[in-house]
């Protein structure tokens, strides 16, 4: 009998393709056969998939962006994803398929219904994204990471958390080092994609720093490829050391060696802040659907574990302002690692495949 085999369908942004990745990971070492069915936008943060998962690009489009001709051709992109998805389901029977949201997953749910096969969604935030709002009543297993979820009414969800990927998971709980009169490390992340508004006043900030504690700084700001040059230049002219770059590969890492974290409130950034447990200041992108990114701050912000900016107020001389209260206070930064870690959930991977194992057992009976 050959193994059992895990639809993953996700895309869009980091945010959906990470933990579509922890989980694949988990469901391999389980003894799992898994393939990732996403789209060309998604596929760009599949490198870190592992090689044994086989990757599908399906067409998929939403049906609410672009001009008129692009919302007119969306719906026949989807149908001829769906279609590409039953014949491939068809051809090797999968024995659970899992959404992540995006419309890519989409054409994976589609078929998975039409074919009566056994079916779950993973929703990351807080609100529910509107791929996974559709489908919510029509799979057999909703998992939540951020708690509570805003579900429809009559759904229940169970909290898993959000899956975190392996290079996270090794650095759970990493040892922290305090704020001083030493070589600090300051990551600036604005998600998968950057954010404007972290370049436009991290910088700023930074520079107008106390000189006992910027002399100190190394920085390590994720910004948006058209933003890199002037971010860097920004630095150098305060004198700080700061390594800019689009995307980093080892954001792990460099998220164990920091102090201090400054980040959007996305539910990925904000699980592998809280697993590997660092002091953070959040500042939710005002535009996320159903404001979940506000909702995804809220457990940390409530623990005590990070100190929240909402962008209409965010001002270089107010972030200057809160990144010198955590740096320029040890204790308090260490209070906030503890109150972090105490968020953490380093095994929502293996919640969310106890939840997969048991669809797939149905499926098996």
């Amino acid at each position: 009998m050959s193994a059992p085999l895990l639809i993953i369908a996700a895309g869009g942004t980091g945010g959906h393709m990470f933990p579509a990745q922890a989980l694949a990971e988990t469901m391999l070492a389980r003894g799992w056969r898994v393939k990732l069915s996403t789209d060309a936008r998604g596929a760009r943060y599949a490198g870190g998939f592992p090689a044994q998962v086989q990757i599908t690009q399906v067409a998929a489009d939403s049906m609410g962006r672009g001009g008129p001709l692009a919302r007119i051709v969306a719906p026949f992109r989807l149908g001829v994803g769906v279609l590409t998805a039953l014949l491939g389901m068809v051809r090797d029977r999968p024995a659970v398929v899992a959404g992540f949201g995006g419309y890519p997953s989409f054409p994976a749910l589609s078929a998975a219904i039409a074919l009566k096969l056994p079916r779950m969604i993973h929703e990351q935030n807080g609100v529910l994204g509107q791929v996974n709002r559709l489908y919510a009543k029509r799979v057999h297993a909703v998992a939540c990471g951020t708690w509570p979820t805003d579900l429809p009414e009559g759904v229940e969800g169970f909290h898993v958390g959000n899956p975190v990927r392996a290079a996270v998971l090794e650095r759970a709980g990493a040892p922290y080092i305090p704020p001083g009169d030493y070589p600090m490390s300051l990551v600036a992340i604005g998600g998968s994609q950057g954010a404007r508004a972290l370049s436009d006043n991290v910088p700023a900030a930074v520079a107008s720093l106390p000189d006992a504690i910027r002399a100190n700084l190394r920085v390590s700001h994720q910004a948006r490829a058209e933003d890199v040059d002037r971010v860097v230049a920004a630095y150098a002219q305060a004198g700080v050391e700061a390594q800019v770059r689009p995307f980093f590969d080892d954001i792990s890492a460099r998220l164990a060696e920091a102090q201090l974290v400054i980040s959007r409130a996305g539910a990925s950034s904000i699980a592998d802040i809280s697993v590997i447990g660092r002091p953070s200041i959040l500042i939710p992108y005002p535009h996320a659907t159903g404001d979940h990114q506000s909702a995804n701050a809220r457990g940390l912000v409530e623990a005590g574990a990070a100190i929240l900016i909402p962008e209409s107020a965010l001002t270089p001389a107010t972030l200057a302002e809160q990144i010198g209260a955590v740096l320029g206070h040890p204790d308090g930064a260490m209070r906030m690692c503890h109150a972090a870690l105490a968020c953490g959930l380093p095994d929502a991977a293996e919640r969310l495949a106890e939840i997969v194992e048991a669809l797939g057992g149905e499926d098996r009976k």
